[in-house]
């Protein structure tokens, strides 16, 4: 009724050589969106910075209380 476990020799050389998985490699498609998903965001940038430079030179040339004689 005992129930023999098998022993399993494991060799020096075996010990420390370990099988890692492969990393995965980005497909094209995927490289693509990548790179646009960069370039959008390098653009979204841009434009917001823009915007709050076009803000601020507008608030400096018009000023919120003007003269009543230069109105």
């Amino acid at each position: 009724m005992s129930e023999k476990k098998t022993i399993r020799v494991i060799k020096k050389d075996q010990r420390t050589r370990k099988e890692k998985p492969a990393p995965k490699a980005n497909t094209t498609a995927q490289t693509a969106r990548e790179m646009v998903q960069t370039v959008t965001n390098w653009v979204n940038e841009l434009q917001q910075k823009r915007h709050v430079e076009t803000a601020d030179a507008i608030k400096l040339m018009l000023p919120e209380n003007p003269r009543p004689s230069e109105a």
